[in-house]
């Protein structure tokens, strides 16, 4: 009840609880009960009862006023100030038993003097159940009903983002994968050719000093594709038109088609003249099959950075999906929120296409937090793809992290046509959506509320206007417990 001075009075008056809109049809046998088992309570100034400590009174206010609060993001937020004589508050959910968590949903506090008919939780539950039994029973189905369906919707939605992104990860690791296929196919011809040629030079037609030298160009040739510089397509159509006319001036066959190759490798015109001097006093047909034998040593240092690169990108799509699932990973657990967010964008990356450029503005002096991860990704992902949707394919998708006194803030801003305010203030409704039928269910950004309220005692809101639509989350960045671990669920 918190350290505010109590007066307590044994007077309650049936006469007086008749006039309280709550207690208006009962008996006099009913209304001399309440009074019998309930109390009078005179409460200065200050707390009535707090959020999330046991809910042990149903308080009914008589005279007075009272605030209503609800923590948001480590913040009180006041959802109402009334007087209003009947007004409840308190362990109205006592009834339900053990079927919700008897805690008070929210903060309470007298706001002047204020005097309540007050019931113990246990009293206010053996009322509901003795006189309106079938009442409760109503409610109790009511409730769970809506509790299953809700659950089931909320399951369903998470399976739709999952079968998306799903489809889009295999078409993302599809692509890598065939080019790794590719360029196994190719490693094997060349490393044939390769053998080919070596058979050619062991058969005695090369000077032993010149195989010598051969292979010390081969290692060269195999280090510079390593370390071979980024050329823009002009600059290496040019080279390329060097290249070829030098090889063709040199009687090469095909000159032209191995050109793009020793251009690729970073080579030019003087490493192939290094190569002719070294092999000046050979046939040219010698000469031919040096330069052949080199572009196999090249081809095949190319094709392995392909395998190395496509494999590279297998494994960071399969990180990637392992850090969006949090697969054998705990569900509560201290994270960095970079790293879940990478994981969802690399997840989504098929949906963001290449109409969609995707900025990062992040704060890296942000502290790991606790928090459930994979709860969070879906949260990324419903304002993602809801970003996605208002950008029609096209725009800047603006991804922003920073901190803001004890929580972490995430932005998740695109360049869209906007939000309108009536709409604003019911984008996070449960089954309101403003896609066509069978597009949306309306459940995304109600369960990233309740994943991001609810779960992590954070805040989120919308900001929007033509070409700058803003989801702001914030997230305290110290909890000491984890909330339950129930799923969540929209609300009914």
């Amino acid at each position: 009840m918190g350290e505010e001075t109590i007066t307590r009075t044994p007077v309650c008056d049936p006469g007086e609880l008749r006039t309280l809109f709550l207690f208006e049809h009962l008996t006099d046998e009913q209304l001399n009960w309440l009074c019998a088992d309930g109390r009078i309570e005179y409460l200065e100034p200050g707390l009535v009862c707090r959020e999330g400590d046991p809910a042990t009174c149903f308080y009914v206010l008589l005279d007075g006023e009272l605030r209503l609060t609800k923590l948001s993001g480590g913040v009180e937020i006041e959802l109402n100030r009334t007087d209003y004589r009947g007004v409840y508050a308190g362990a109205w959910t006592a009834y339900l038993g053990d079927k919700v968590d008897q805690t008070y949903s929210g903060s309470v506090y007298a706001t002047r003097r204020s005097r309540f008919f007050v019931l113990d939780a246990s009293t206010f539950s053996l009322m509901m159940h003795s006189w309106f039994p079938m009442a409760v029973h109503l409610l109790e189905g009511a409730f769970n009903g809506n509790r299953a369906s809700n659950q089931r919707l909320a399951e369903r939605e998470r399976l739709l983002a999952l079968g998306s992104l799903s489809a889009g990860l295999t078409h993302e690791l599809n692509n890598p994968a065939a080019a790794a296929v590719r360029a196994t196919s190719g490693l094997r011809e060349r490393i044939a050719g390769m053998r080919h040629k070596l058979a050619m030079m062991a058969d005695g037609k090369f000077q032993p000093e010149v195989l010598v030298t051969l292979v010390r160009l081969q290692e060269e040739a195999a280090a510079q594709v390593a370390k071979a510089p980024e050329l823009t397509p002009m600059e290496a159509a040019d080279r390329e038109d060097l290249l070829g006319e030098w090889l063709q001036d040199h009687d090469i066959i095909d000159g032209w088609n191995l050109a793009p190759n020793f251009v690729q490798a970073g080579f030019d015109v003087d490493w192939l003249e290094r190569v002719r001097g070294t092999l000046e006093a050979c046939p040219n047909k010698v000469f031919e099959g040096a330069i052949r034998w080199l572009n196999y040593t090249i081809e095949t240092e190319l094709l392995m950075n392909e395998i190395g690169d496509s494999t590279a990108r297998i494994s960071t799509l399969v990180n990637a999906a392992k850090q969006y699932s949090q697969m054998d990973r705990a569900p509560f657990q201290v994270v960095d929120l970079h790293e879940l967010l990478d994981s969802t964008l690399v997840m989504m990356s098929r949906k963001l296409g290449d109409g969609i450029r995707v900025v990062k503005e992040y704060d890296r002096t942000l502290p790991p937090i606790p928090c459930y991860a994979a709860e969070l990704n879906q949260v990324w992902t419903n304002l993602i793809d809801n970003a996605c949707y208002a950008m029609e394919g096209r725009g800047t998708l603006t991804v922003r992290t920073y901190r803001e006194t004890e929580c972490a803030v995430i932005e998740i801003g695109d360049t869209g046509p906007g939000i309108p305010e009536d709409i604003r203030r019911r984008v996070f409704e449960p089954f309101f959506t403003t896609k066509p039928v069978g597009d949306g269910t309306g459940l995304g950004l109600d369960i990233s509320f309740r994943i991001v309220v609810n779960k992590h005692d954070g805040d989120i809101r919308v900001e929007s206007e033509p070409g700058n639509t803003r989801f702001i989350v914030r997230l305290p960045l110290h909890r000491t417990t984890p909330a339950d671990d129930e799923p969540v669920e929209p609300q009914p």
